[in-house]
């Protein structure tokens, strides 16, 4: 079964895909077929939002599924008249908050996304920049102010992770790849000894770790099955010995990945990306 979904949004699209896609995988023996349709925001762009719609409705014989989240009235109302089912996150809940609150909303667009220059803006620059700049242990300088360190075998996601935990909340995290030079040794690498109290490890099945390697250097040791298998499981026993919590990223998405490191280290957000 498959089912054209469309993403309709007067900003960049990321806060109503996500949303969507929580509520999408609800109903895994449905194929969909997605498109983003972001910076719909004027009555003459939702008007040819609306004759896509239509169109696809009539080739493919059937509504597709639309997930809104438009401010403005009158832009929702032209997209509701279309062909498609509107599901519209702004309409739905809009109206109860007004009434809970006690007060209008201001309707403004793309405010989820909006940084100020403040204090908290700074601190979410300084976590950007700090996880740039110690990704795959560049620098030795300063990680006494880290927040976590990641440590894993090359290309368990250490990387994308601690971007995430910047992005998202300000956390400055550093990560470190662990390689057979480390693995000659006992016990944690002499370069993280320091900070084993922030030390959080990633590991990977070795399967996924193959593919993913193989698509870097194929066909090469780095990349074969027997490699990845051996160091998976020296980083894992010595997660264990040393009592360093970890998570397994296989079957995980970047969001709860994070989520996972924030519940297992009891870290906070320690800047809002929007005011």
């Amino acid at each position: 079964m498959k089912r054209k979904v469309f993403y309709i949004s007067d900003g960049t699209g990321i806060t109503i895909e996500a949303l969507a896609k929580s509520l999408l995988t609800q109903f895994d023996k449905v194929t969909f077929d997605r498109e983003i349709v972001p910076y719909v925001d004027t009555v003459d762009k939702v008007r040819s939002v609306v004759e896509r719609i239509n169109k696809s409705a009539d080739v493919d014989g059937q509504p597709p599924i639309v997930f809104s989240s438009m401010v403005d009235v009158a832009c929702r109302n032209i997209l509701e008249a279309s062909k498609g089912v509107v599901l519209d996150f702004f309409g739905t809940f809009i109206s109860p908050l007004e009434k809970v609150l006690g007060v209008k909303s201001s309707y403004t667009i793309g405010g989820v996304h909006t940084m100020g220059s403040g204090e908290g803006y700074g601190r979410w620059i300084d976590a950007v920049n700090f996880a740039l700049q110690h990704d795959d242990g560049q620098q030795a300088q300063k990680l006494d102010t880290a927040d976590i360190i990641l440590a894993g075998v090359s290309r368990s996601g250490k990387t994308p992770t601690s971007l995430y935990l910047a992005m998202q909340f300000g956390i400055r995290a550093a990560n470190y790849p662990l390689t057979e030079e480390d693995f000659k040794h006992d016990g944690i690498p002499e370069y993280l000894k320091p900070y084993k109290k922030i030390l959080f490890g990633l590991t990977i099945s070795p399967q996924r770790l193959s593919s993913i390697r193989q698509e870097r250097k194929p066909n090469s040791r780095y990349a074969s099955l027997a490699q990845c298998r051996s160091e998976i499981q020296i980083a894992e026993r010595m997660f264990q010995r040393e009592k360093i919590p970890y998570l397994n990223t296989t079957a995980k998405s970047i969001e709860e990945l994070a989520s996972g490191i924030l519940i297992q280290t009891g870290l906070k957000r320690r800047a809002a990306v929007a005011n």
